[in-house]
């Protein structure tokens, strides 16, 4: 089983389950010649793992990649590079009570629906966040050709059950803060709420239970005129990528859901010149207008649900039997998945906004 995200020539396939030998992901459509730094990948990588704060699962996975192909003396050859993550720490037997019974706000039923029962319920199957490594992965790759182009990428946590970070700033994005933000262990621009977004997480464990949040990631470098009208924007591509992040259930650019509040006075972007360049005074938009980018930041926010798997006691139904049950879920999952789906966002922006320029 494979997920792909198919822009024209360029394109990306994640394949493997949660529990399976292995998971990774195909990319069609890099340019040759680019020279990988694996160090910078296995780096980005990093960020996206479990971390010993109480926060995240006990599954331990090394997440090193294998590359099996277009790659040579450390530079892509322009055919598909593909690379697999062998999966060495899985624990199948924690999910036996779920082979019938449905787990509350994961995929297992309409899984089995979708593939007719032949599909792969441990730990989620190919429907599990275990499926954002290759990802992240796919991502760093898309990060360094991007940089040859003077494009950066960054997401940060904007907040954790309902303890906010600040923002970035809408007109301007430095290099610098971008840099400090992917080496900090709470991705924060405002590392003094880290300490309480923890406390609000760890509250939730303790409790059986778990918090969501929200990841804001901005995209610098962008020149302007980068998308299409109507069906293929970067809005549009940039959410298709980013939707392949399971726990993602909302994406907003610019104000987003604030415009229904807004006068258009106050919405409107207005322009002028700074030397020979387009500017606006704001960026309400998010950078992107008809789909196209206009040179400014782009900027967007995504809503991660609280993790599904929660120790709590839950009704739910057995969907061989056509009865109802209850279902506690065992295993090792984590309390507030936000801090390592930031990667992930950063990632699938990274992919979106190269497929524009491959």
């Amino acid at each position: 089983m494979s997920s792909d995200l198919n822009f024209g020539e360029f394109s990306v396939s994640i394949f493997g389950e949660s529990h399976g030998a292995g998971i990774g992901a195909v990319i069609n459509g890099l340019p040759s010649g680019v020279e990988l730094d694996m160090d910078r990948i296995l780096d980005f990588m990093a960020r996206r793992a479990p971390k010993k704060d109480g926060m995240s699962t006990r599954r331990s996975e090394k997440d090193t990649p294998e590359i099996l192909s277009g790659l040579y003396n450390g530079r892509t050859t322009g055919t598909p590079l593909a690379a697999i993550i062998r999966n060495t720490d899985t624990r199948s037997q924690d999910y036996r009570n779920i082979s019938t019974a449905a787990r509350p706000g994961h995929a297992d039923y309409t899984g089995f629906m979708r593939y007719d029962g032949a599909n792969d319920p441990r730990g989620g199957g190919h429907f599990s966040g275990r499926l954002t490594a290759p990802l992240v992965f796919a991502g760093a790759v898309c990060a360094q050709v991007l940089e040859r182009l003077g494009i950066e990428s960054c997401a940060h946590i904007l907040a954790i059950d309902g303890v906010y970070d600040d923002s970035f700033s809408e007109l301007d994005v430095p290099h610098e803060l971008m840099e400090s933000i992917k080496s900090r262990e709470m991705p924060l621009i405002n590392e003094s709420r880290a300490e309480e977004m923890r406390a609000h997480v760890l509250k939730a464990s303790e409790e059986l239970d778990s918090v969501g949040g929200i990841i804001e990631c901005a995209v610098t470098g962008l020149p302007a005129g980068i998308g299409s009208p109507m069906f293929d924007g970067l809005e549009n591509r940039i959410s298709q990528a980013v939707f392949g992040i399971p726990a993602v259930k909302a994406i907003a650019f610019g104000k987003g859901f604030d415009f229904a509040r807004m006068r258009g006075s106050a919405a409107n972007d207005q322009m002028y010149m700074d030397g020979d360049t387009v500017k606006t005074s704001t960026n309400n938009n998010g950078g992107i207008y008809g789909g196209i980018s206009s040179g400014m930041p782009i900027i967007f926010t995504v809503a991660v649900k609280p993790t599904p798997s929660i120790a709590k006691p839950q009704k739910t139904v057995d969907f061989i039997r056509n009865k109802d049950t209850e279902l506690e879920i065992k295993g090792r999952h984590d309390a507030c998945i936000v801090p390592r789906a930031v990667p992930a966002v950063e990632a699938a922006a990274n992919i979106a906004v190269l497929s524009f320029i491959v």
